[in-house]
């Protein structure tokens, strides 16, 4: 008899178990991806810099790479129940006040909070998965909260496009709050009741404050390093380096530490791990200037933008599973290559675009990109999963959501820093719609030109690495974040 035919069914409890751990990863997918199209209104609204803005996606970034990882530690120590509800909860309170937010720096501030709740929902979904249900259901419930982050991800930028257009920008923050209630009180009535894994473990308080410090430095020197503020950029530049040094020594000496470092003493480990980050920065930095292109040079509405924004995470959806089938059988290497080089590929295609380019050839490089990102991604994570020893899978799979938010991070600074190089000061000093379109054209032009080479990068970084087959398998694991 097949395993098809032996796949247990889920009871209506386990279910709703499953729906409200949904929820939390759609919310997550859909926060993804609906705040990159509204951010040219938030900037006219408050009359603010592009790089000013990048702020509400940067500052997010940043609290939810620092705090993925203490996040899982959290929910062993305290249990994951209590945990996932109060960051639900944060969460849900956090959007409430970004909607309401009077001006930019309250909107940052409120988004920090967020992103407190997002990095709880984020790190938990698939190990409550694992811990509440039976072993012969949790590939049909992984597959099922993998299918609503995707689902999140992909209706983001037409959720974002409409209620921008229809209503305002703040709509986008409101519709978290009907989905957050429901999912709280569902979630105090089906979650269960279990005991912490490791109450006694500790969490690595200073680990997370240093990475906090070290990674927030960072984004600021790279999105400051322009025009006046040169200095201050090279002196929080220094000061991250100085703190990632002090994280890295942390944590080889801490007894419980945030991250084994000692899987880093395999190259291909390390390699495919920054090939994680770089597809999403990829990725991220593409997500970040395609709403400024079409609604300030291509002039397109919001609502219209953001349905073709939906370009990029089908292309992932449609390839993600199909990628990971074909690294079972054939290795993780080629793919993995293949992937890169289509995002190239696309990328090179992609700053071609000017003002006077169809839109039709942008949905079209725009669903390149996401097949590629979708075909390199999933044997990346079968490969760096394969890697690791079964006792550290569960920190690794955090690591993996770590990388791939750090390139989100990166992304958007990098993207930010190369565009303001490229336009010059008028970029950091002036709202982007008060721009000439061929001024902003060209820079997004070379932003992406330096996109296409970050992805080979990746190629040769592949290339130092020697195929092996793969124990780990990418069934219901979901595509990277957007």
């Amino acid at each position: 008899m097949s395993e098809i035919s032996n796949r247990q069914k889920m009871s209506p409890k386990e279910l709703l178990v499953v729906l409200v751990i949904s929820l939390g990863s759609f919310m997550s997918g859909l926060d993804a991806t609906i705040v990159n199209i509204a951010l040219p209104t938030i900037g006219k609204a408050f009359d603010v810099s592009t790089v000013t803005v990048s702020w509400v996606l940067n500052a997010y970034l940043i609290i939810l790479v620092s705090l993925l990882l203490a996040a899982s530690r959290l929910g062993d120590i305290r249990g994951y129940r209590k945990v996932f509800l109060g960051g639900f909860v944060i969460f849900t309170c956090g959007s409430a006040l970004c909607g309401i937010a009077p001006s930019i720096d309250i909107l940052v501030i409120s988004r920090m909070l967020q992103a407190v709740g997002g990095a709880v929902i984020a790190a938990l979904g698939s190990v409550m998965v694992t811990s509440y249900l039976a072993s012969s259901l949790r590939g049909q419930a992984l597959g099922i909260v993998a299918m609503f982050t995707m689902l999140g991800a992909a209706l983001g930028p037409v959720v974002g496009g409409f209620l921008t257009s229809a209503f305002s920008w703040r709509f986008i923050f409101y519709v978290n709050l009907p989905v957050g209630i429901i999912a709280i009180l569902l979630g105090l009535h089906v979650l269960p009741r279990v005991a912490a894994v490791s109450p006694k473990a500790r969490l690595d308080a200073p680990g997370v404050a240093l990475i906090f410090v070290a990674l927030g430095t960072l984004i600021f020197g790279l999105t400051t390093l322009q025009g006046s503020t040169a200095m201050t950029a090279v002196a929080a530049l220094v000061v991250s380096f100085v703190f990632w040094s002090l994280f890295y020594m942390r944590e080889r000496r801490a007894p419980e530490p945030l991250i084994n470092f000692r899987l880093f003493s395999s190259r291909a480990f390390s390699l495919q791990n920054i090939n994680v980050m770089l597809i999403q920065l990829g990725m991220a930095g593409v997500m970040i200037l395609m709403p400024f292109y079409l609604e300030m040079v291509k002039q397109i509405p919001t609502d219209n933008a953001g349905t073709i924004l939906l370009a990029l995470p089908i292309g992932m959806i449609l390839t993600s599973p199909i990628a990971g089938r074909i690294s079972d059988v054939i290795g993780t290497k080629k793919p993995i290559v293949l992937g890169f080089a289509i995002c190239s590929v696309a990328l090179l295609f992609l700053s071609t675009l000017s003002a006077h380019s169809s839109i039709g050839h942008a949905e079209i490089y725009l669903f390149l990109l996401g097949a590629g990102s979708g075909f390199a991604y999933a044997p990346l994570n079968s490969a760096v999963m394969g890697i690791s020893p079964p006792e550290s899978r569960g920190s690794t799979s955090g690591l993996i959501k770590m990388m791939t938010n750090l390139g989100s991070s990166l992304g958007v600074a990098l993207v930010m820093l190369v565009t303001t190089a490229a336009l010059g000061p008028k970029l950091a000093q002036l709202s982007a719609h008060t721009l000439p379109a061929g001024e902003l054209s060209g820079a997004f032009d070379i932003a992406f030109l330096f996109l296409m080479c970050v992805e080979i990068l990746g190629i040769i970084l592949m290339l130092a690495i020697k195929d092996t087959p793969s124990t780990y398998s990418t069934d219901g694991e979901p595509v990277a974040g957007f």
